[in-house]
């Protein structure tokens, strides 16, 4: 149950989709930056994939690994960089591509139809291109295994007896779901040539992790904040199977909560045998976002302010030795460049680190996890399903959901029109049709006409979206009739909105949180 797949990332936006497709095959995937690969444990190794990148190997600032570890020793499979830097390094050549190729491409041919990597994968399957260079010579120790139209080596493989580990090379993606066999592809290399185990779960992720958190707690006090949603619920649970009663929650008002949820989180607790208590911590938010506009500048805030509350929760219990945190990976590949040289999209409160005053380590379970991978482990748990199937809300709460400084009044408004747009979402049965839902309250006035008189208020926009992991997100199609209803709704039982509008946009480009 320890075995692995290692991902070596050199930083592309792809990376993270190949740990995904990995772990759709019951096989337990981790993901390293490229210069840091793991040499202990190197029997619980069972491959190893180099990603992609945006970087040329052709260039100065391009990205080396350290193929000693694992060339020969494990079997290997370089994925475009990854398939141009193992070409290039071992004596091949690799030249800046004439036309740079991306999008669909067809694999045109098959140099051996009988290898295991392309068992049940058709000639003229579809795959994705997205590469500036190509390779145009193998090295000696190589051999071609498909091609494309334009691209001779689409596919290779090491020679037979060249080295005593299998090697695969490929210049498209298979991770994503435009490469129409590029799971058959990845799963006939990690289970038909690599002899991986199928045996990585729900139920033994929380084995592992479970014993992982016992191991590393001992018998230290851990102090977890909860936010009522699933990520930090599934964290605290996982915890407390580990430690029991050496787990203590708490449960932080900050003025930023969706209406009356202070209440109701607190009571959706109440049968889970957690030890909470809730804390009012309003006005240190509301004062430390005094005057603030930016949005960077309100995540900051808000995230030191979370950090002095637990610091001074802690402080209640000197026995307290550790911080749980519900972080999940999108939070984190959004935040820091932790996986290779990411960039950063937003700053997110739980992400980075405590400062040095704390003297607390963080206990942080599902920190490689994705939201729907999260779901799946609390179900497995026995977590209710008002709590696994709640949409995501964002730790910075309405403090990112209102454009501008942060008021009170600002705050109360938001939370009236948010509550009548998720009841009514609820009502007409379109809530769990969604992957998470909000408004919005924009810095924006407009002119309307409210009885017989003039009317020049705020506007508020919603947004809805569908997403299986966050990280990429559709706008959700809502009935008019529906989204007529709610505006109609807001408009009139809201003092301070005359306008609602409603956001179409994707994830790319948009993020789901408009700050």
């Amino acid at each position: 149950m320890d075995e692995r797949v290692i991902i070596l990332d050199f930083g592309s936006q792809y990376t993270q989709l190949i740990a995904r497709r990995v772990r759709e095959l019951n096989i337990r995937s981790e993901v390293y930056p490229y210069n840091k690969y793991p040499i202990e444990n190197q029997d619980k190794i069972q491959a190893v994939i180099l990603s992609g990148s945006p970087f040329s190997v052709l260039e100065d600032d391009a990205l080396p690994v350290d193929l000693e570890p694992f060339l020969g020793k494990k079997p290997v499979l370089g994925i475009c960089y990854g398939a141009q830097y193992l070409a290039h390094t071992l004596g091949g050549q690799v030249k800046r591509s004439e036309k740079r190729e991306y999008g669909k491409a067809n694999l045109a041919s098959f140099a051996m139809a009988n290898d295991p990597f392309v068992k049940d994968v058709e000639a003229g399957s579809q795959v994705w291109m997205s590469h500036g260079d190509t390779i145009f010579d193998l090295p000696d120790t190589f051999e071609v295994l498909a091609s494309t139209k334009d691209v001779h080596v689409a596919a290779y493989k090491a020679k037979e007896d060249s080295y005593d580990a299998p090697v695969y090379g490929i210049q498209f993606h298979p991770e994503v779901t435009h490469s129409l066999h590029g799971k058959q592809m990845l799963e006939n290399f990690l289970i038909n040539i690599a002899g991986c185990a199928r045996n990585w779960t729900a139920a033994s992720f929380i084995e592992s992790t479970v014993a992982e958190i016992k191991q590393k707690v001992g018998s230290d006090e851990v102090l977890m904040a909860l936010s009522g949603g699933v990520d930090s619920t599934v964290a605290a649970m996982l915890i407390h199977r580990a430690i029991g009663d050496q787990l203590s929650c708490f449960f932080v008002d900050n003025g930023l909560l969706r209406k009356n949820e202070y209440e109701e989180v607190l009571a959706s607790y109440k049968d889970m045998q957690l030890k909470i208590k809730g804390v009012d911590a309003q006005k240190e938010f509301y004062t430390a976002l005094k005057g603030i506009t930016d949005p960077e500048g309100k995540r900051k805030a808000i995230g030191k302010t979370f950090i002095d509350v637990f610091d001074s929760v802690s402080k209640d219990n000197e026995q307290v030795k550790w911080l749980g945190q519900g972080t999940i990976y999108p939070d984190v590949i959004e935040s820091i460049s932790v996986s290779g040289p990411a960039v950063t999209i937003k700053s997110h409160h739980n992400v980075g680190g405590l400062p040095d005053y704390m003297k607390l380590d963080l206990v942080e379970p599902l920190r490689m996890l994705f939201k729907d991978e999260v779901r799946v482990v609390g179900r497995e748990l026995g977590i209710k399903a008002s709590i696994i199937d709640r949409h995501p809300f964002p730790g910075p709460g309405l403090g990112i959901r209102i454009l501008g400084d942060i008021t009170p009044a600002k705050v109360a408004i938001l939370q009236e029109a948010d509550r009548i747009y998720i009841d009514k979402l609820k009502e007409h049965g379109w809530y769990t049709k969604i992957w998470q839902a909000g408004a919005v309250l924009l810095p924006v006035f407009s002119v309307g006409v409210m009885g017989d008189e003039r009317s020049y208020e705020q506007v508020v926009a919603l947004r809805a979206v569908n997403s299986s992991d966050g990280m990429t997100a559709e706008w959700s199609k809502i009935p008019y009739e529906l989204l007529a209803e709610i505006s109609t709704d807001i408009i009139n039982n809201v003092k301070g909105i005359n306008r609602v509008v409603y956001d179409i946009s994707t994830k790319p480009p948009s993020t789901i949180e408009w700050e």
